[in-house]
């Protein structure tokens, strides 16, 4: 398991847009498992949507983002580089996330090819799948 203090190691996100607050499992370059625990004091329940907050898609998408690249940014050759979106392909946003949600967050990287490649991700509350991509990501 990593902490935020070690997560911060890895990836170069800082608050307010460090998205994950813990990785529970990971396998440097193939996958990673991490934790967002939403709360209602998330900077961006301010104004989506103040009567109704809901986590917006986009940035349950970079939580995977980053637990995905907590785990191809701990490979030894890619050690204080940065994962940067290649593109998104097949997203899906199946339920809302809201204050009090748990999300957790599963990134398995399928393929790659030199700096670039692909990972699929899942994001749940519970049981329930709340959005499923493909990430593709380049390491700069």
């Amino acid at each position: 398991m990593l902490d935020i203090n070690e997560i911060k190691k890895i990836i170069p996100h800082r608050e307010p847009f460090l998205l994950i607050d813990r990785i529970d499992e990971m396998e440097p370059g193939v996958s990673a498992k991490g934790i967002k625990c939403v709360t209602y004091n998330e900077y961006f329940f301010r104004g989506h949507f103040p009567q109704e907050p809901v986590m917006p898609g986009v940035l349950i998408v970079e939580a995977l983002a980053q637990t995905g690249a907590v785990s191809i940014l701990s490979l030894e050759e890619n050690k204080g580089k940065v994962a940067y979106f290649g593109g998104l392909n097949k997203v899906k946003f199946k339920k809302k996330v809201v204050p009090g949600d748990v999300l957790t967050l599963d990134v398995e990287i399928v393929r790659r090819k030199g700096p670039v490649g692909i990972g699929n991700g899942i994001a749940k509350v519970g049981d329930d799948i709340a959005v499923t991509c493909e990430l593709t990501f380049f390491i700069g």
